[in-house]
């Protein structure tokens, strides 16, 4: 079975770069307190490791 990633969206983008909000837009989130759940992949990782400040995530 693959490991996922629940992903939530703690900050707001406002103020945030453009390639930033572009990664969390990629990542399929929305607005604040927004989760998903992504699989654990190098991709994934690297996207989530890009913007650490906006995010929270933990393994399922």
């Amino acid at each position: 079975m693959s490991k996922h990633l629940r992903i939530t969206l703690v900050k707001s983008l406002i103020g945030v770069a453009e390639k930033h909000r572009r990664v969390v837009l990629g990542l399929g989130l929305r607005h604040t307190n927004h989760s998903v759940e992504r699989l654990d992949t190098p991709e994934i990782r690297g996207m989530v490791n890009k913007i650490p400040y906006l995010l929270r995530w933990e393994e399922l």
